[in-house]
């Protein structure tokens, strides 16, 4: 997502991606009611969660965050590329539009996620990669300062921010269908590392802006603490519906053993340890 800097009016970049996002959600609700009139069960729950991405995804193209430059920067950082995208990836919007598109749309959009790129991209350490990787590029050599110069550039970083960030959620999560459904272990390696990463940028932040910038202490200690606790509470987020996912599919387990073993009188694998 494209942002305003200094305070002033919304540049035509904002403009724009506003216009996009607005237009997502809407079609999402329009589409969730659709199924609804149809007599589809679709959870109003993953309704508010998109509208809320949306929200914010708004705000932080549209109004400048308080604080100092680097700070507010920050705070759109966190907004777009790890709020915006948990909520996003939360209310399903692949599994909504297999259910709402015709079945020529439908096969179109299978065949894009069982394409090879998609199949490379949705990889979990890919993922983690291409996410942490580019905030490190950012931070951490002259690309920054290079983006602050050229109003086209820092366009693409907060496009490419929001993408990887909706990408490395999306693979994260395992809600929506992807190409391969990873194991619990590859997504949680691939959390703990990126939230590594993620953590130890935050922290050279803290002593160190990026090349080329001198912001004032307080605003750079400013936002390398919301860098860090911020980037935390999301990853808390994540790891949680990884564990819930878990849970989830031992109980289906157990209760899979229990059909199975029902008309033997014998109790279950998982129950023997007990006899």
């Amino acid at each position: 997502m494209a942002h305003q800097h200094g305070g002033g009016q919304p540049g035509g970049a904002a403009l724009l991606a506003t216009a996009f996002a607005l237009g997502g959600g809407v079609a999402y609700l329009l589409a969730a009611a659709r199924l609804r009139r149809r007599g589809d069960r679709w959870p109003c729950v993953r309704d508010l969660c998109f509208a809320v991405g949306t929200a914010v995804l708004v705000a932080t193209a549209l109004v400048t965050p308080p604080g100092g430059p680097f700070t507010a920067h920050m705070t759109q950082h966190v907004a777009t590329g790890m709020v915006a995208p948990l909520l996003l990836v939360l209310a399903r919007p692949i599994t909504l539009a297999l259910r709402f598109l015709p079945p020529g749309g439908r096969r179109r959009l299978l065949a894009v996620l069982r394409s090879r790129p998609v199949g490379v991209l949705a990889n979990p350490p890919m993922a983690a990669l291409l996410d942490m990787g580019g905030l490190w590029l950012l931070y951490r050599t002259p690309l920054f300062t290079a983006a602050h110069e050229r109003p086209w550039l820092m366009a693409l970083v907060h496009l490419h921010v929001f993408a990887a960030g909706l990408l490395f959620s999306a693979v994260v999560c395992s809600l929506d269908p992807l190409p391969r459904r990873h194991g619990v272990v590859l997504r949680s390696a691939a959390l703990v590392g990126a939230g590594g990463a993620h953590a130890v940028l935050a922290k050279t932040l803290y002593a160190t802006p990026p090349p080329g910038t001198g912001s004032a202490p307080d605003d750079l200690s400013a936002a390398a603490e919301l860098m860090y606790y911020g980037g935390d509470l999301v990853e808390i987020a994540l790891a949680a519906v990884i564990g819930l996912q878990w849970y989830a599919a031992g109980g289906r387990r157990l209760a899979r053993e229990g059909r199975r073993t029902a008309g033997t009188g014998e109790p279950p694998a998982s129950a023997s340890y007990g006899q």
